[in-house]
């Protein structure tokens, strides 16, 4: 299962990302869009499309927080990282603006960075994350845009 990671884009949705994550089984956002019409374009893109909302969001009907089972991990998806961290096999978040890819006790702490709006000296980006159901390997991949 080949999963297309996405975090505050912020209203932008390059071309290239677009026509990229048309070839994720899956796409997951993890909040900041702001508002519905760049959650309106990535479901026309045609994978399923799994989000929560980010601290600039308004009018857009998504949870805070989601968790999900995928390729026998479970993956818990918020804007915000938690503080304390844990509750799933993976945390996924955005926020920060900053690739994250760190263990933190039982838990693999993982962020996109942006699509929308670079910080910090890290360039805009989005992830991969792709599962291997048999195996149970699962590996992550930022992509500088």
């Amino acid at each position: 299962m080949k999963i297309a990671v996405l975090a505050d884009t912020h209203g932008k949705l390059p071309l290239a990302v677009a026509e990229a994550v048309c070839a994720a089984d899956e796409i997951w956002h993890l909040g900041d869009f702001p508002d519905s019409s760049l959650l309106a374009a990535l479901r026309q893109l045609g994978p399923p499309v799994v989000g929560v909302l980010g601290n600039c969001d308004s009018g857009i009907d998504l949870p805070e927080e989601l968790y999900l089972e995928r390729g026998g991990h479970s993956f818990r998806l918020i804007h915000v990282p938690p503080t304390p961290i844990g509750g799933a096999d993976f945390l996924l978040h955005g926020h920060t603006h900053v690739p994250r890819d760190e263990k933190v006790g039982a838990t693999r702490v993982l962020n996109p960075g942006t699509v929308g709006k670079p910080n910090h000296g890290a360039p805009p980006s989005y992830a991969w994350l792709d599962l291997d159901e048999a195996t149970g390997r699962v590996e992550w991949r930022v992509v500088r845009i």
